[in-house]
Formats: structure tokens, C-alpha cells, sequence
């Protein structure tokens, strides 16, 4: 088994780590006791632009880095601006991959998302499904977008003979979410939603309420991110999930239990479902040593609870 331990001093770069997935990396990092961590926010360095981000690895020449960075979004947002949604993201990871090449990093972390599957893909997902059939109409920009930075990890590793890897993540939640309306995933979308209506007598569901869903809190996506920066070298990516799905009915009634919503509940199925089903198949992940630990209900209240102390922060 490939076994490649981080020395804990190393310069390890966590691209986007302001962000739901990047906080949640420096935390777990700092944690585990790394002295060396790198981040810059967008306005400091802008990863769409290929020189800046030459001069920044020229500069810093970090040894290990986790791209976490990426214009991410929910059905409305993938749906009203796909052009941005593959750009900006095929120029983020691109720059990002191509200056590690050029640099010499040790190891490199491209993180996706569980989006990449075909739509009708056999559940649970097997990462040997990419390319099988047509994607998701709602957000195949973004899909393809990731998709190529999965093939350009592929063609990395064949030219230059890199050890760079990819994970694929399921649909991630935690504090540092994106509470903002419209754009904002389902999760925190309906949180807020729910919290800002929830004297009133009914709530609305968007869509039928039957699509299933696999929810991984970030906590887990870090410790999962060192454990294959470890012990995970191959061109194939690997899923990080649960391998356990709630549908979005139950979805939303777990989190009105946490909120303390006691009205009904109707459905606007004008609004797409997307996917019928995605819950990820995450046997070679746990077969390196790696489980999920937060309860999807646990993970729920904590991210309510930090809802609570930021929501004067998020416009309205």
C-alpha cells in the first residue's frame, strides 16, 4: 500500500481555504499540528490569472497542495450562469495544476464533486462511472469542468510522471456555508428559509421532495483529504462520502426538528429536482482507514448553530 507521510513543517498550499471546504481543511490541519499552512484569499491572488499564480508558486514554492478553490453553487446558480461556472473554474484548477507541475510539488490534491457521475449512474455511485452516460442538465458546466480537471490530474501524472491524485466528494455541508438566496445549496437554503419563516404555517419544498441526497460534513472531507495525501496514489479519483442518502423530504424535516418548525409542508414542483438519486459508492476510500464520524442530525444542529451567530452577516 502506498504510504507517503506529510512531515507536519511542510508548505502545504490550501487554495480557496476561506471557503466552506478550505476553512474546514486549515482547521483540521492546524489541528493535527502543521506549523507551515499557505492560503491566500481571492483578492490577494487571483487563480484566474495564469501569471499570478506562476509568480505566487515561484514565489512560495509550496510542497503539497489542496485545491479546494472553485465558483461552486446550487441549482439556481449552476442553471443562470453556466458560462462563468465552466470558466471561471476551468481557469482556477488549470493555473492551479499546471504551475504545481511546473514548480515541482510533491503532491497535489484536486478536489471535485460527486456532479461528475452521469445522471442515471448505478447507485451507489462506483468512480468507475465517469464518461458512462449524460450528465445532470442543471449543472453539466460545471460537471465538465471538473471533469476536466479529473483528466488533466490523468494526463499530469502520464507526462511528467507527478504524483498528483483526485477525490471526488459527495454534497458537503458545515460552518462557513453559503446561506446566501438565491445560490446557496439545499441545505442552508432551506436552513435559512426555514429559520426566517418559521412561525409561519406552511413551508415550501422546492421540487417533488423525492430526490435522495448524501450529505458529508467538511469536518470528515478534511480528515479524509490527509488521509489520502497519504496513503492514496493512483490516476483513478477516489469518492468521499457516507455512502447513506435521505431524501430531501426527510432532508428537510430533520432540519425543522432542529429549528423547531411545527407548521405543514407543500411542494413547488415547478421547481427541478435535478438528479433522481446520488449516493457515492466509498468502499476504496474506507479501505484505506478512513470513516465518517458526524451524524448528518449532529452535523445539522452544529451548522444551524453557527447560522445563528453569523446571520447578520449574510444579505437579505
Amino acid at each position: 500500500m502506498f504510504h507517503h507521510p506529510v512531515p507536519r513543517d511542510a508548505r502545504v498550499y490550501i487554495a480557496g481555504h476561506g471557503g466552506l471546504v478550505g476553512s474546514a481543511l486549515w482547521r483540521y490541519f492546524e489541528s493535527v499540528g502543521f506549523t507551515n499552512l499557505v492560503g491566500r484569499r481571492s483578492k490577494e491572488l487571483d487563480l484566474r490569472d495564469r501569471e499570478s499564480v506562476r509568480a505566487f508558486f515561484d514565489e512560495v514554492k509550496p510542497e503539497y497542495v489542496i485545491d479546494a478553490a472553485a465558483k461552486v453553487g446550487g441549482i439556481f446558480a449552476n442553471s443562470t450562469y453556466p458560462a462563468e461556472f465552466l470558466s471561471d473554474n476551468l481557469r482556477i484548477q488549470t493555473n492551479l495544476l499546471d504551475a504545481a507541475s511546473e514548480f515541482g510539488v510533491t503532491r497535489f490534491l484536486f478536489l471535485g464533486s460527486s456532479c461528475i457521475y452521469p445522471k442515471f449512474a448505478p447507485q451507489p455511485i462506483r468512480e468507475d462511472s465517469l464518461l458512462t452516460g449524460p450528465l445532470e442538465e442543471t449543472n453539466d458546466a460545471y460537471a465538465i469542468a471538473k471533469i476536466s480537471g479529473v483528466m488533466q490530474v490523468q494526463a499530469i501524472r502520464r507526462q511528467y510522471g507527478r504524483s498528483f491524485i483526485s477525490a471526488m466528494p459527495t454534497n458537503l455541508y458545515g460552518p462557513g456555508d453559503n446561506f446566501e438566496i438565491p445560490g446557496a445549496h439545499v441545505m442552508p437554503m432551506v436552513m435559512r428559509r426555514m429559520h426566517e419563516t418559521r412561525y409561519e404555517k406552511t413551508f415550501t419544498i422546492y421540487g417533488t421532495g423525492t430526490p435522495r441526497r448524501e450529505f458529508l460534513h467538511t469536518d470528515d472531507l478534511a480528515r479524509a483529504c490527509l488521509v489520502l495525501l497519504e496513503r492514496y496514489d493512483d490516476p483513478a479519483p477516489i469518492n468521499i462520502g457516507v455512502g447513506e442518502d435521505v431524501t430531501i423530504d426527510e432532508l428537510v424535516q430533520m432540519i425543522a426538528d432542529v429549528v423547531g418548525y411545527e407548521g405543514e409542508f407543500t411542494h413547488d414542483t415547478s421547481k427541478p429536482d435535478g438528479t433522481p438519486r446520488k449516493v457515492l459508492d466509498v468502499s476504496r476510500i474506507k479501505s484505506l482507514g478512513w470513516e465518517p464520524t458526524v451524524e448528518l442530525r449532529d452535523g445539522i444542529r452544529s451548522v444551524y448553530e453557527w447560522f445563528l451567530e453569523h446571520q447578520a452577516t449574510f444579505r437579505r
